[in-house]
């Protein structure tokens, strides 16, 4: 798409900013731009591995695209990774592509056992490199928030769109046009209201899964049609029938939640679709016993 870095990062910036307080619209802005064209660059040797243990003979492509992945160790690893979702996306990208579009995917952590459980666990056959010294972010100083630390590049490794797919999916919009070279057209802005803006399920037994049923009311003219949503970890699905809500009705929405390790808990829930914002995310809390 000509021009495509001159659309793809203010529009992120926009989409990204869309919540936040003005001080962190300026500080989110000012990092955005800094990485606007920015070369990423890869280290020297690089060992990637299928599932962390079987090496593989992998070079990085120099292809018109790319979509380079990178995750530090800080936080929940696994919710950070959500495996399945990004073999979906690899699915939709290849689709759209015909293939020609790799993923380059860097894991920074010392606690190599805890990732090679996560691969396998959710059979996550692409290769990675599981970067155990940190040389990939030494070379670049990634920003420290996550979604920040993914990126589309072109044929010279330029920065084209900032930003993570899988946890935004107003990004994953970006992602595909900047690839097929189409701006998908917008639809006419309604507005949603949930029926509460946080949702609390109370003590869970560890390892028990409880589902909340929530609804969505359309408060606007016009219809609300989806796009999709995303949680804040893989321990969350959503189930839904429907893909519109016309003016003035309502629809429902089953969030399970698997608990963890016991503790208080804090997970979100964000749905997409044609609002003013893009999008809004909703909070669940409880404590696992």
């Amino acid at each position: 798409m000509k021009n495509a870095l001159l659309l793809s990062i203010p529009l992120f910036i926009s989409l990204a900013l869309c919540a936040c307080a003005d001080s962190d619209r300026d500080r989110v802005s000012r990092m955005v731009k800094e990485w606007e064209g920015k070369e990423i660059v890869f280290p020297e040797h690089s060992v990637f591995t299928v599932q962390g243990k079987d090496t593989v003979s992998y070079l990085i492509p120099k292809s018109e695209y790319k979509v380079i992945v990178f995750v530090d160790s800080v936080g929940c690893i696994s919710c950070k990774l959500q495996l399945p979702k990004w073999k979906e996306f690899i699915h939709e990208v290849d689709s759209l592509s015909n293939g020609n579009v790799p993923f380059v995917f860097f894991f920074q952590s010392k606690d190599v056992r805890e990732l090679r459980y996560i691969l396998r666990r959710d059979n996550f056959s692409y290769p990675v490199c599981i970067d155990t010294e940190d040389q990939f972010n030494t070379l670049n100083r990634f920003p420290d928030e996550m979604m920040f630390q993914t990126f589309l590049v072109d044929s010279e490794n330029h920065v084209k769109v900032i930003g993570n797919p899988i946890h935004n999916l107003s990004v994953r919009e970006l992602y595909l046009e900047e690839i097929s070279g189409m701006e998908t057209g917008s639809l006419p802005v309604t507005t949603v209201r949930p029926d509460s803006a946080e949702y609390h399920y109370g003590a869970v037994g560890e390892n028990e899964t409880v589902t909340k049923k929530i609804f969505l009311i359309n408060t606007g003219k016009e219809v609300f049609r989806i796009k999709g949503v995303t949680t804040s970890c893989d321990c969350m699905s959503v189930e839904y029938d429907w893909g519109e809500i016309p003016p003035g009705g309502m629809a429902s929405m089953t969030v399970s939640y698997k608990a963890e390790s016991p503790g208080d808990f804090w997970r979100t829930l964000t749905i997409y679709g044609n609002i003013p914002d893009r999008s809004f995310t909703l909070d669940f809390w409880g404590t696992v016993r």
